[in-house]
């Protein structure tokens, strides 16, 4: 029996499970199956949380996508995982420091129970993105679209676009995740100015489909914007699942603020 806890970041849902006992292990077609919405708990992510032994850090943050596939980061899932972890007094600590596969972040839980998210500095190396690529671009051809194409602890494609409503997201996404200039997929978002301090966005990610919102996509969507002189240093992303702040000065780290909410607690077997 597996005790969890069901959270959501602006409608991007998660199961959050406290492992820092370390006595649960899942493989993907059991992460699979919790996944699903009609016969699971169902969730976009699945969050864990485990011990670590390194210096200053106070958690592992382990992240899976639907699809049973272990990702390197989540910016709504980090601030569902800085809420469980002090309300299940996991910690006192504030910030608290964490580790995923992509690196460190930092997570501060405000007084009105919002979190601000470090969430590094993005990565424009063809290498690391990955994307295979001769040189570094602002933006590149992929499947015939012109995107913007970063890492911010995951890959990210951003696209812009006149009406986020009128676009075929699933269509245009999975054709720039099935491209081979692509060695893991990337999350597709798809990004409207609506002024230098306001975009609409919406994010097909990979291993989860079409999510009401995505943190690191509005992220990666902001670095683009800002970089492309479109955008102000501070920005608000309207995704379908509500609001989300994004702070961004060029050669800096990104700073990704929003809610965090508990839904319920449960028990499964497995």
């Amino acid at each position: 029996m597996i005790n969890f806890t069901k959270m959501h970041g602006l409608g991007n849902d998660f199961m959050v499970i406290d492992n820092t006992a370390g006595t649960l292990t899942l493989n993907s077609e059991q992460i699979i199956m919790l996944a699903h919405r009609h016969f699971g708990v169902g969730f976009d992510q699945l969050l864990m949380v485990e011990s670590t032994t390194t210096p200053g850090v106070d958690f592992r943050y382990v992240i899976y996508n639907a699809d049973g596939t272990e990702v390197g980061q989540c910016g709504n899932g980090a601030r569902c995982f800085a809420r469980f972890v002090t309300e299940k007094g996991l910690t006192t600590n504030n910030p608290i420091n964490v580790e995923t596969r992509a690196g460190l972040m930092s997570l501060f839980v405000n007084d009105n129970q919002t979190v601000q998210v470090d969430m590094g500095e993005p990565n424009f190396n063809p290498i690391n993105i990955p994307l295979r690529a001769m040189q570094q671009e602002n933006t590149y051809k992929i499947a015939g679209f012109e995107v913007a194409t970063l890492s911010i602890g995951n890959p990210h494609c951003v696209m812009l676009v006149n009406d986020v409503n009128t676009v075929n997201v699933q269509e245009i996404a999975t054709q720039i995740q099935q491209s081979e200039l692509l060695p893991n997929q990337a999350n597709v978002g798809f990004m409207q100015v609506l002024n230098a301090n306001e975009i609409n966005l919406r994010v097909y990610e990979r291993g989860a489909g079409e999510t009401l919102a995505c943190g690191s996509g509005a992220c990666a969507a902001v670095i683009s914007g800002v970089r492309a002189g479109l955008l102000d240093s501070t920005v608000v992303a309207h995704l379908r699942g509500g609001d989300a702040l994004i702070e961004y000065t060029e050669n800096e780290h990104v700073f990704l603020s929003g809610p965090a909410q508990f839904v319920y607690e449960g028990q499964v077997e497995i």
